[in-house]
């Protein structure tokens, strides 16, 4: 699964000629601490709960202040687990999601993380999770399946992501092993790129550790 397939139609992005009072009473109704900002399809920003209420007049258009904006986004083909890292590493309730042109699309909350997970039972029996970058062209499963096997691992689920941009795909591997160390090796000796490698309890941490901070955001 990718970054679209998660998108929330729900939460309508901040635009520039809205108020500080507005972005406060969104953030308060969707019990978001982030709300991104756009100017038309453009993506400036995203503005959070607490740098709003620091602006001097709430009732003034945002385009009238000079926000401390933040960056973060997701392109949509990329896969759910940057997600994930991005919520983790920002300490986000929501990211945003762009397209090819770097034009804004929609967003993706930590709740529709949630919800994926608890639903697809995406890490069950699945220890570590590998993504490989190769060549369009030159893609072999059974070359990379082999390349696993041989180190006693199997894989119990994969799925592809295309970088048009360089005419590579990512390949995230989800495979029965805790211990990467001796597949990133063979890997490495087989000259494949591993462009990301991590253990499920990476994960279910970063989830658990989000989903227990916006529970109290909520108050339950």
């Amino acid at each position: 699964m990718i970054a679209k397939d998660l998108i929330n139609d729900s939460f309508p992005p901040l635009k520039l000629s809205d108020s500080g009072l507005k972005a406060i009473n969104w953030m308060e109704e969707f019990r978001l601490e982030h709300l991104p900002l756009v100017d038309s399809v453009n993506y400036i920003g995203l503005a959070s709960e607490e740098d709003i209420l620091k602006l001097s007049a709430l009732d003034q258009p945002l385009a009238n202040h000079n926000l401390p904006l933040i960056r973060p986004f997701v392109r949509y083909n990329q896969p759910v687990f940057e997600v994930v890292k991005l919520i983790s590493k920002d300490k986000l309730t929501i990211v945003p999601v762009l397209d090819a042109a770097d034009h804004y699309i929609g967003l993706v909350t930590l709740q529709d993380i949630l919800k994926h997970y608890s639903e697809s039972g995406i890490f069950e029996d699945a220890n570590g999770v590998l993504v490989l970058e190769v060549g369009a062209k030159s893609y072999s499963l059974s070359e990379i399946a082999h390349i696993i096997e041989s180190e006693d691992g199997k894989i119990i689920s994969s799925y592809i992501t295309p970088n048009p941009e360089n005419e590579t795909i990512d390949i995230t591997i989800k495979i029965n092993q805790r211990e990467l160390s001796r597949i990133l090796a063979s890997f490495s000796r087989h000259g494949y790129f591993v462009k990301e490698h991590y253990h499920q309890n990476e994960f279910m941490d970063d989830i658990k550790s989000r989903y227990d901070s916006l529970m109290n955001y909520l108050g339950i």
